[in-house]
């Protein structure tokens, strides 16, 4: 029995559970000068919006401040680093112009940049698993697929585990194994999930399309998405590259951290990663991308895009929860640990520039522009803050999806096709190092009661 048909039982049981509903409300809200009173780090952050230092890694690095000869700490322009190598020179530095995802994900695995012969043999073992069997296509993904894309990714990604020969064994070269494949076989799952979607619940066409071993990530995605499967090759590179920037973003994301609360239960992979899919498909995580492209659709459709003081008042009214979805914010904008700048934007956003002329949507590229640059100014002035706001990944990617032609179901498993990478070398490491299992602590602040029979109660 699902939400809507509990609500259309009997009035007596609709009261019944509307009680329930109060009491719940009761029983679950705390007091929240207790937090301040017991020092609580809310959401594993200090007072400053600090993450709390939960753990070690070597496989990314992000940075938004640098000391100076006194020890001072400045903000910096954002700098992200894959086992110590910046990921602007990972891109930048294509000389053969090859596609770049599956070097990323060589070097997040297994911390060094391969040479010629060793990247060759890794994108040769990706291809060779980038394939399904029609079995797992046919009584998986067919059946009952979730309006939700996500949701239909985890229930891939659980189900493999009925196929693997050795699912629960944790031993460094078994994970590795089941990591590949994932990496290999997710957009696949994606792909194939969209158009079940598509066809038993929408009535569209089936379309179903095997990958090439020969066509890197970025180019299989879009030749699978696509009815004629053709792409050029700038689309490809604007994927690959947005691909790249999403593949990892440090251990305290909040899916990655989930990713190593539950690999340090012990638990199999395929858990692992549908709980870190969880944690991707909330809107304040993978899903962002999401809420800017509709706050722009609104935009549109209530101010005059043409007019920046038109822009302007439309924004602040985003501000003082008067327009949009009445939050407060203007999706897009901001960064937990970036301030001058998000480096994953700063090369996106170049990279929309040269799509959006390709495909003729200068005008509308300048629009996200002119709104990021009047919000910044907005926000600052509004917050009273004396550090700047920079736009982060999140508010390019969703345009730039759609200049591919990608749908929106698609935005947030995108992410998740990259961001396996990431999360298969965190798992990897917290095996490696054999850390304790995560629990960190909650402080009762309930009271102690005697427990009296129903009867006298």
């Amino acid at each position: 029995m699902d939400y809507h048909e509990m609500m259309e039982l009997g009035d007596e049981l609709d009261l019944q559970f509307d009680e329930l509903v109060k009491n719940c409300m009761l029983s679950g809200a705390i007091d929240q000068g207790l937090y301040q009173k017991y020092d609580v780090k809310r959401g594993l952050r200090d007072s400053n919006g600090k993450g709390v230092l939960t753990g070690l890694t070597e496989i990314s690095d992000v940075l938004a401040v640098r000391p100076d000869e006194n020890g001072v700490m400045h903000p910096i322009d954002g700098e992200l680093y894959f086992q110590g190598v910046n990921v602007v020179d990972l891109i930048g530095g294509n000389a053969k112009k090859r596609f770049m995802f599956e070097e990323a994900t060589y070097l997040l695995l297994f911390g060094k940049l391969p040479k010629e012969e060793e990247l060759e043999s890794f994108i040769r073992i990706l291809g060779s698993l980038r394939e399904l069997s029609s079995e797992f296509v046919r009584d998986v993904i067919m059946k009952a697929p979730p309006a939700n894309l996500m949701n239909a990714l985890q229930k891939c990604i659980v189900l493999l585990y009925s196929y693997d020969s050795d699912p629960d064994n944790i031993a460094v070269d078994n994970v590795l194994r089941q990591s590949l494949q994932l990496i290999a076989k997710m957009p696949l799952m994606a792909v194939y999930s969209y158009y079940a979607y598509r066809h038993f619940r929408l009535e569209k066409t089936l379309l179903v399309r095997p990958p090439k071993k020969d066509l890197s990530t970025a180019e299989n995605i879009l030749y699978m998405l696509r009815k004629d499967g053709t792409f050029t090759d700038l689309e490809a590179r604007v994927l690959d590259v947005a691909l790249v920037l999403h593949a990892e973003h440090g251990g305290g994301n909040n899916s990655t951290f989930t990713n190593h609360v539950v690999t340090s239960s012990g638990t199999d992979t395929y858990s692992a990663v549908a709980a870190s899919m969880s944690s991707l498909k909330g809107p304040r995580h993978g899903g962002a991308n999401l809420k800017v492209m509709q706050m722009f659709e609104d935009l549109r459709a209530n101010c005059n895009t043409s007019d920046e003081d038109s822009l302007t008042e439309y924004l602040t009214a985003i501000l003082d929860k008067k327009a949009f979805d009445g939050a407060g914010l203007i999706y897009g904008m901001g960064h937990a640990v970036y301030t001058d700048s998000d480096p994953r934007e700063v090369m996106l956003k170049k990279y929309a520039k040269l799509l959006s002329q390709a495909k003729g949507m200068e005008r509308e590229f300048e629009l996200y522009d002119t709104v990021e640059r009047i919000s910044a100014k907005l926000i600052a002035q509004r917050r009273h803050l004396f550090k700047p706001i920079c736009a982060n990944v999140d508010f390019y990617s969703g345009f730039v999806y759609t200049m591919l032609g990608i749908p929106t179901e698609l935005f947030t498993p995108i992410f998740a096709i990259a961001r396996i990478s990431g999360w298969s070398a965190h798992r990897l490491e917290e095996l490696v190092n054999k850390g304790k299992i995560i629990r960190p602590a909650y402080r009762y602040v309930g009271e102690h009661r005697d427990y009296v029979s129903v009867e006298n109660r």
